[in-house]
């Protein structure tokens, strides 16, 4: 459900293991390997993956949670994990399972594959046997499966995936370009502004403002830079 950047990334790379219908309310063009379907459709599928972005997890979910069919998996893509799941359990039914997810990787860090990279679960409403077949699945996939508690991943995803791009757009607005000359550190530098500008300011702004450990991490970031240069201005000075 929804074929953003995301979406549509993550459609196609689950249809080479099954069956994937997908809906967009924007006109798309999808690869042949993903059935584009009405919406109504796909809400009577057994499995719905939202990519939809964090800022519009409730309205989706008010608008299709008196709709879906009981028995239905629903998941989440989200890269904070406490404010959707809530929303999930609130919204929902109780005749849905739900299961939050987190693929940490995404159209540029897993275009050439995605073996070898974490996903993480934060089972919400959903039974042991249905948890342990979802993570043998995404095993299966060659993918780190990690399942965890909420509160956790957004407390660790604030100083990894959170800083990363606060990291890549800050070094964005410094309008780095290449260089013959630039050493292996600098041309990782211009690797993450890739890696994170690509995506819509949306989902950076997102990140930012739902997970509740950003604030603290951002802080922190500002005072290490001031606290770096108060040692260069020191070590100046007694020089």
């Amino acid at each position: 459900y929804g074929l953003g950047r995301f979406g549509m990334f993550w459609a196609e790379r689950l249809s080479q293991f099954t069956t994937v219908k997908a809906y967009s309310r924007r006109s798309r063009t999808v690869p042949d390997c993903v059935e584009l379907v009405s919406e109504e459709r796909l809400l009577k599928c057994p499995v719905l993956i939202l990519c939809v972005a964090i800022s519009a997890m409730e309205q989706v979910l008010r608008r299709i949670g008196s709709r879906l069919t009981d028995g239905v998996t629903v998941m989440d893509t989200c890269s904070v994990k406490v404010y959707p799941t809530e929303l999930m359990a609130d919204i929902l039914p109780a005749s849905v399972d739900i299961l939050g997810t987190h693929p940490m990787f995404g159209p540029d860090s897993g275009k050439e594959a995605i073996a070898g990279f974490p996903m993480v679960l934060c089972p919400v409403r959903i039974d042991p046997d249905s948890l342990e077949w979802w993570r043998q699945f995404f095993t299966e996939l060659d993918l780190q499966v990690m399942i965890m508690d909420a509160e956790a991943h957004d407390r660790e995803a604030a100083y990894t995936q959170g800083v990363t791009h606060y990291v890549g757009r800050v070094l964005a607005e410094l309008g780095l370009g290449s260089s013959a000359i630039a050493p292996l550190g600098y041309r990782r530098l211009l690797s993450i502004v890739e890696q994170t500008c690509n995506d819509p300011w949306q989902l950076f702004a997102d990140l930012q403002h739902f997970n509740s450990h950003t604030e603290t991490m951002r802080a922190q970031l500002v005072e290490a830079f001031r606290s770096v240069s108060k040692q260069l201005d020191d070590s100046s000075d007694n020089s």
